[in-house]
């Protein structure tokens, strides 16, 4: 294949621009929580039909699609890119037309982006393969439920997703690169993450005779500072164990000492290792700290993804693609993030990379992830879907990326 190959699918990507973004708007205004994606799902399953992509919805919401008329040689490779579909549980404080219609529900994380990125590298590389068929097959993942745990991932893998698969690539939004930039790491990108969630229960009573109760929020307050400072001790600190609270309720009246509360955070690390140990080293620690009070602490934990850890040839192909489209200097290099992803789930069994993808306008503001002030800009759609294109030509073997440029 000659140079022009990755030339053609960016002018598609380029023709698609304004459909594309329009999709992401129209997704932006209409999200949907974890498992509950279904107008998302028909928004992509009609447009790829349009196009001609057969597809396999999944029994729930997301679904599978199939590029490539060559494919079915024995032996031709194939690669997967994935997307995620679900929003989260906050509110959209932005004020742009395509604001949130879903009260307490927003695109926070961008999974808007990345629905319309896939769908766009997706049309791209079908009327590709219209003109030029391809030597292997493209499989669309367009996945439900990453925002809860342990992820809509496993769901696809259940269905048959990385069959025959040789790479997987994906790209997530990153506000605090600029766009035309994607933040790439060789090895672990993400960290480990888990749920956990605390009922405490005790004797309560009136603030003016704490002796004659267990004191339950006195009880919970220990155990909520002392909690992280005790995991952080009992784990090795280069697993760089995180153990964040986000909800914290108990009582109804400052003279009334409760008999219940709650709460419930995140547990992240570095290290798959400490990530074995972390759930029994946490219910041991807890019983340990509530123990002096007398209260009683009801414990889910809920496993939810490993590190996402790049594969080296992975990341060199997706490395090599970024720099096709952009130029040198495009792919610059990230940290790791405690972050949890579940695209993790989908490296335990084929080798593939995710991608930071620049979101931010250069000399604009920053934003954060998970917050409903998101803004993000449209720029990068497009060059998310030539970025994921390339990869796929890349993985397949039919574009040599080193020329261009």
């Amino acid at each position: 294949m000659s140079s022009s190959l990755l030339s053609d699918v960016s002018a598609s990507v380029d023709l698609l621009g304004e459909e594309l973004v329009e999709i992401r708007r129209d997704l932006h205004a209409h999200p949907e929580l974890a498992w509950q994606e279904e107008r998302t799902t028909a928004v992509v399953a009609e447009r790829l039909e349009k196009s001609r992509i057969r597809l396999q919805r999944l029994p729930k919401t997301g679904l599978i699609a199939q590029i490539g008329r060559s494919g079915d040689d024995e032996g031709a490779p194939m690669v997967a890119l994935r997307a995620d579909l679900d929003a989260l549980p906050v509110d959209d404080f932005t004020d742009d037309p395509w604001v949130s219609a879903t009260k307490g529900v927003a695109h926070a994380c961008g999974h808007d982006v990345h629905t319309a990125v896939l769908l766009g590298a997706g049309l791209a590389l079908a009327e590709l393969d219209e003109q030029t068929p391809l030597p292997g097959q493209v499989r669309l993942l367009f996945q439900p439920a990453e925002e809860v745990m342990p992820g809509g991932a496993l769901e696809m893998i259940s269905a048959d997703a990385l069959e025959g698969v040789g790479h997987v690539f994906g790209l997530h939004c990153d506000p605090g690169l600029d766009v035309g930039c994607v933040g790439l790491r060789e090895g672990p990108l993400t960290g480990a993450a888990d749920a956990l969630h605390l009922r405490v229960t005790g004797r309560g009573g009136h603030t003016s005779r704490p002796h004659l109760t267990e004191d339950l929020v006195y009880a919970m307050g220990q155990l909520l500072t002392q909690l992280p400072q005790a995991l952080s001790r009992r784990l090795d600190p280069r697993a760089g164990a995180s153990l964040v609270w986000g909800v914290v309720r108990s009582g109804s009246a400052r003279n009334v000492i409760p008999a219940s509360g709650e709460a419930s955070g995140t547990v992240r690390m570095l290290d798959a290792v400490a990530w074995a140990e972390a759930e029994g080293l946490v219910r041991d620690l807890i019983a340990q700290i509530v123990a002096p009070y007398g209260v009683q602490a009801e414990v889910t934990y809920v496993r939810g993804v490993p590190p996402v850890v790049n594969a080296p040839s992975s990341t060199a192909m997706l490395t090599r693609a970024v720099e096709g489209i952009v130029g040198p200097g495009a792919a610059v290099s990230i940290p790791q993030s405690l972050g949890g992803e579940d695209f993790a789930w989908y490296l335990e069994s084929v080798p593939g990379a995710m991608g930071r993808l620049g979101t931010r306008t250069p000399g604009g503001p920053t934003y954060d992830l998970h917050q409903g002030n998101l803004r993000i800009d449209e720029d990068a759609i497009t060059l998310g879907a030539k970025v994921l294109a390339a990869a796929a030509l890349e993985a397949l073997g039919t574009s040599p990326l080193d020329d261009l440029g």
